[in-house]
């Protein structure tokens, strides 16, 4: 893989400039950019006259929140160097009907290019702009790569999201230095390596790693430490912090907090009365008492949905029938492999402006089988919804998980539902076993052919 160099200067100019929120009128401005380059100066020449060294610094813990840069259009820029002088987004087919921008490079960024934003809005900002279709295949390739990379520091590695992931690198100071070095080594050799940019948070938890990753972008580490955070941290916006979302942060602009700073001096008991546990969790984050350990391993998985915006819109039997069998038939193949079954299964649909309903059922008995979830969602679809009506997507999940059996008793007598179970059973290892060997298209339901709602 080749290594080409980015342009940085224009972006980090960027950083010292007021930051102004037009969705409501919010305006914060600070000298940003000041206090990085003044509070990180000093830990580096702190650090390399053996000052305070990193167990003091972040008391016990050091973890780096690693974030590669663009992911998707720092991916095709190495493949397409020719992107690199033109303003380019990664984005989804709009002959799929999935139009929207996934990814974008820094020329697009300062064009006023969003992620999530439909292509012809950000044409509109950009008329330049250079659309290249997603590869995802490369993507998993590439991430493969930056993880491995990781590895060679630590084996405490939390990925979150196929661009992001957290290290604990504890204890491996000894081994390759502080939390400082470590990250700009990683930077230096992910860089080197596979030509895409990391930004590195170096912090005493997750929380504040992530917000150090997200602080100064592209290619650059942000040391965050019991010293210095609340300086750094408390003037952004409330906004910036882990799962607050777009739909929280003006409710709690109506109770004052507009920063971080303003969420830590809450009263929790106040905020856990208007947002719940989450609430007195994200009040506990702010104040830098968050201490979530780096878990290699994924949880258990609470659900397992599958949705999609299919090639035209839904109307009429046949359509939400065939849409239903071909995401129940997704979500079950995932839950099988986990030896999983589900006791509920939810419909969400979404009509052509965008509305939404969601309706759920409970099941007589926990299934795995594809069969059974998908009568439950046409049931649930014959009841909640007139199927004439067009909708433009609709999503399917299984909930209320628990683990399948490891051995069942044997019966002489087997009662009809019984049979069908064993029957269904038989039926999706079978394809299961099929579509691992090769690939999903080898067994395609006909209904799902026939309404040609996907290619």
């Amino acid at each position: 893989m080749c290594c080409n160099s980015f342009d940085k200067s224009a972006v980090y100019g960027e950083l010292s400039a007021k930051r102004v929120n037009l969705e409501n009128g919010f305006e914060w401005n600070t000298a940003r950019g000041g206090v990085w380059e003044r509070s990180q100066k000093l830990l580096r020449e702190n650090a390399r006259s053996g000052g305070e060294d990193d167990a003091e610094a972040f008391g016990g813990r050091i973890i780096l929140h690693c974030d590669c840069n663009c992911f998707f259009a720092s991916v095709e820029m190495v493949t397409h160097p020719e992107y690199r002088k033109v303003p380019m987004a990664v984005c989804g087919s709009q002959a799929d009907r999935h139009g929207i921008v996934l990814a974008k490079n820094e020329l697009a960024k300062k064009a006023g290019v969003s992620t999530g934003e439909v292509i012809w809005q950000a044409k509109l900002k950009c008329p330049s702009l250079v659309i290249a279709p997603p590869h995802y295949v490369l993507y998993e390739q590439y991430s493969r790569e930056i993880t491995r990379i990781y590895y060679d520091y630590t084996d405490l590695i939390e990925p979150f999201g196929i661009d992001e992931s957290w290290l604990d690198v504890t204890g491996s100071t000894r081994l390759f230095g502080g939390g400082i070095r470590m990250a700009d080594d990683i930077r230096r050799r992910v860089r080197e390596e596979t030509g895409v940019t990391v930004s590195v948070g170096v912090s005493f938890n997750k929380t504040f790693a992530k917000l150090g990753s997200d602080y100064k972008k592209p290619d650059a580490t942000t040391v965050i430490t019991r010293s210095n955070y609340k300086e750094l941290l408390y003037p952004l916006p409330v906004g910036d912090m882990m799962y607050i979302g777009r739909r929280t942060v003006p409710k709690l602009r109506r109770l004052g907090i507009h920063t971080i700073g303003d969420m830590a001096r809450a009263d929790a008991d106040e905020i856990a009365r208007q947002f719940g546990k989450t609430g007195a969790d994200l009040v506990k984050a702010c104040r830098g008492l968050e201490d979530s350990p780096v878990s290699p391993f994924a949880p258990a998985a609470k659900s397992y949905g599958n949705g999609m915006t299919f090639l035209r819109d839904l109307c009429g039997y046949e359509d939400y029938f065939a849409a239903a069998a071909y995401l129940a038939e997704k979500a079950c193949a995932r839950m099988r492999a986990d030896g999983a079954r589900c006791g509920v299964v939810e419909v969400c649909v979404r009509d052509t402006a965008l509305n939404v309903i969601t309706r759920r059922k409970k099941l007589p008995y926990p299934v795995s089988s594809t069969r059974a979830v998908e009568e439950a969602a046409r049931e649930l679809l014959e009841q909640n919804w007139d199927l004439s009506r067009p909708a433009r997507s609709v999503r399917v999940c299984c909930a209320d998980i628990s683990p399948a059996p490891q051995g069942e008793q044997c019966k002489f007598f087997y009662s009809p539902a019984e049979k069908q179970l064993l029957r269904d059973s038989r039926y999706d290892a079978a394809v299961d076993k099929l579509r691992s060997r090769f690939g999903r298209d080898v067994v395609t339901r006909g209904s799902v052919i026939k309404a040609a709602l996907i290619r």
